[in-house]
Formats: C-alpha cells, structure tokens, sequence
C-alpha cells in the first residue's frame, strides 16, 4: 500500500506542492509516468491537490500557453467507478491542447489515454456574479458542440486517488470539438443521447443525466466552484462539462466516432506508435 503522508505546517505543505509540481511536469516531459502524488499530498487534501494544479499550470503560461477553457471531470458515476474517485474536479485548458484542426491525434502526445464524449458549451459571457444560478449560466452559453476529451494521467497505471487527479489537472490531456454548433433552445442537454465507436464498434453509451443529472447543473458547479478559487469563468472559454458514458482506451491507431443526438458527430484518429509528427489520416468533426 502507498505510504501517504498528510502534509500540516505551511512549510511543509509548500515543499509538497513543489515537490508534486516537480513530478508531474517531469513524467510529461520525459514521457514516463510517475508514482502518485498522495505520497507527498495525502488522499483527502483537494485544497492542497488544487495548489499543485495552479502551479503546473502557471508554469505552463509562463511558458507561453494561453488559458482557452475548464474542463469537469468525474461527473459520471460510471467513470468514477472506473477511476475508484467519488466526486467531481476540474481542470484548466490550454490552447495547445486543443486537437480539433489538426488531421490525426498526435499519440505521442500521450501516455495512457482514454476517450470520452461530451458536451462543450463555449461561453458568450462572464460568469462572475456573486448569485449564479442555473438560469444566469444557460443565459451565458453562446453554443454548444459534441467534444471528444482525451484524457490522460501522469500517473502510473492510473493509480489515482482524489488529489492525485485533481493536482494532474483533472487528468487532462487533448480535445477534439465537433463542427455543429447548436444553441440552448434547440436542444436539452440532459436528454442529449451519446453512442460512441472505437473502430467501428460500439464502446461506450450514456446520456445527458448521467452528467452530474445535466450538463447544465455541471457548468453551475463549475462556474460556483471557479468563482470562489478567483478565477470565474470568461466569455469565449471552451467548457467540456463531462462524461456522459464510460472511458474508452485508445491505443496509437485507434478512430473513434462519437455520435450526440442534437448536436451530430464529432470523430478523431490517432496516429500510429511510429507517428512522430501529428499530420496522419482524417479529418475531426
């Protein structure tokens, strides 16, 4: 078993934010994943996790990379089983984790990725306000599309708990988002319904309820939950709200093919192990 430690003195609390930061960045740039994070966090101390998160992530800006949107993860009781978690997170995303212009999914990229269907809303205004409800974030929607996340952990074999997801930036990885856009009051997103195929066969099924019970109720606690980290929501952000079925493995090679009723197909190949540039095969949407 993992030996955790649950980090108390502020000093110590700031050697184990550096320390995760330091780790995970290293597993991303050497391409290796690497041993959890709890080790250094503790399971339960999500405040401490969300540290670790803001650090990676401020470094990756001071890098060059520009915030372009949130990502909910854990919505879906069927992934939550699948990943041993028991709530939802959220990520940051960057603007060279969005996939969707380039012919193929860059695998190499990638560590242990899986695939998952869900709606993205991209917003039209600021959700700063003190009293959001869900009526002030549906008016806030300039659109909606189907979105494939590939998600991804640094971690090794996806031994994840709480904060080791949650300071690994939601287990993010890459996005694809599909050519439709649809706006509010032309579908419901919880009754959307979502088939997705991996090489032509179905793998994974689900539907807008199975998103915290509606893609909507999912942005809410996502625009409550960034408001009071003080950083809110923007106009123009690409929100994916999360899964609507079960995580699907994709090994280099793989093509999957989402299907979301109302909001029409959105579809990506990766490129094979021996793909060392992201131009391969065919078009996303």
């Amino acid at each position: 078993m993992t030996d955790v430690r649950e980090p108390t003195a502020a000093g110590h609390r700031e050697t184990a934010v550096a320390e995760a930061a330091a780790r995970l960045t290293r597993a991303a740039h050497d391409h290796k994943p690497c041993a959890p994070v709890r080790e250094l966090l503790g399971a339960t101390d999500i405040g401490l996790a969300y540290a670790v998160q803001q650090r990676v992530i401020g470094d990756r800006i001071a890098a060059g990379a520009r915030v372009v949107g949130r990502k909910i993860g854990l919505t879906s009781e069927s992934v939550q089983r699948q990943v041993g978690v028991d709530r939802p997170d959220f990520g940051v995303l960057l603007d060279d984790t969005d996939v969707t212009a380039l012919p193929a999914v860059p695998s190499h990229r990638l560590l242990q990725p899986r695939v998952e269907a869900e709606i993205a809303f991209v917003l039209a205004a600021d959700l700063d306000d003190d009293d959001l409800d869900v009526e002030r974030v549906r008016s806030a929607v300039g659109h909606a599309v189907a979105a494939l996340e590939i998600v991804d952990s640094r971690v090794a074999g996806w031994d994840i708990a709480i904060t080791d997801t949650v300071a690994d930036n939601a287990s993010s990885g890459l996005f694809v988002l599909g050519r439709q856009r649809v706006g509010l009051g032309e579908f419901t997103p919880r009754d959307v319904t979502m088939r997705l195929y991996a090489d032509g066969e179905l793998a994974s099924a689900g539907d807008g309820a199975a998103c915290l019970g509606d893609p909507l109720a999912a942005l809410l606690w996502l625009a409550r939950t960034a408001r009071e980290f003080g950083d809110p929501l923007r106009a123009g952000q690409v929100v994916l709200s999360g899964a609507l079925g079960p995580l699907v493995p994709t090994p280099p090679g793989t093509t999957v093919r989402a299907e979301l009723s109302g909001l029409g197909p959105v579809t990506a190949t990766f490129t094979p192990d021996d793909a060392k540039a992201p131009e391969e095969l065919e078009e996303h949407g």
